[in-house]
């Protein structure tokens, strides 16, 4: 699947754009804009992909990516509707010098970073009082907005320091051939041979190609998706963590501990046991 270019207008009432965007599931859709992206999610959980990285998420999580990086939400079924609040906006929407004077050097910085893609703590902002506002106090929410995650010291950068956003055809509809392959494949054997064949490259080349292009391996990035889905069986299922693991992906057992532990700071046990007691609390 491609890295689909999505097209984005303002409003007839908005220099930007703020949407809610509900549905029964959202589907996985790689794609990219020219705009910023700051997105809430308000209700269900699933997996977040920006860039390189692969990350779980649920209500609280807030995020604000860069134009032109590569991102998508693809939630998990059978957990009722899923929501979010999405705010578009582009770096000249009130002016094209607007934040190059002195007094918003912080969020200047701000969207500097975003071009990897920045994690902020839950309700760091509120985006969902937005909506109930008229225009102009909206858009000064926006900014208002934006100078507290400036301020805000627990940004977490997302995609690796390495990555490079996909850009041109042929480079963008080969990492995204990959991507999609990774990602319908990870619970099952994967070869190089047949990301190989997804990009129309030979092995070898496959391989630079992807390091070069996202900053990270395939074998890594592969790893990130496992252990993902992992987690989430681990919290909501009772499953022998043998049996979660093969689940996964990982025939070994050791191997599967290892890169576990590497990707989350603890072993699968552990992780199971902290979010049993995260939930008796």
């Amino acid at each position: 699947m491609r890295a689909i270019y999505e097209h984005i207008e303002a409003t007839s009432q908005l220099s930007w754009k703020l949407y809610v965007r509900q549905a029964s599931h959202f589907r996985f859709a790689w794609h990219f804009h020219r705009e910023f992206e700051l997105t809430l999610i308000t209700r269900g959980t699933g997996t977040r992909f920006v860039g390189d990285c692969v990350e779980e998420y649920g209500p609280g999580d807030l995020t604000l990516i860069g134009p032109q990086m590569p991102h998508t939400y693809q939630s998990m079924p059978g957990h009722g509707r899923h929501e979010a609040i999405v705010a578009q906006f582009r770096r000249d929407f009130l002016g094209r010098d607007f934040f190059d004077r002195p007094e918003f050097a912080g969020v200047a910085s701000l969207l500097e970073r975003s071009a990897r893609g920045l994690s902020f703590p839950p309700h760091a902002v509120d985006l969902g009082a937005f909506g109930a506002m008229p225009p102009p106090e909206r858009t000064l929410a926006l900014i208002d907005a934006l100078v507290r995650l400036s301020r805000c010291a627990e940004a977490r950068p997302l995609a690796g320091d390495q990555h490079i956003p996909v850009l041109n055809g042929s480079t963008r509809d080969r990492i995204d051939a990959i991507v999609r392959l990774l990602n319908e494949e990870y619970a099952g054997p994967v070869t190089l041979e047949a990301v190989a064949r997804a990009a129309h490259l030979a092995p070898a080349s496959a391989s630079r190609f992807f390091r070069r292009t996202t900053g990270t391996t395939i074998t890594g990035y592969l790893n990130m998706l496992r252990v993902d889905a992992a987690c989430r069986l681990l919290r909501e299922t009772d499953r022998s963590i043998s049996g979660i693991a093969a689940d996964c992906g990982y025939s070994n057992l050791s191997n599967f501990n290892r890169r576990f532990r590497e990707l989350k700071g603890m072993s699968p046990r552990e992780y199971r046991s902290r979010w049993q007691n995260r939930k008796s609390d």
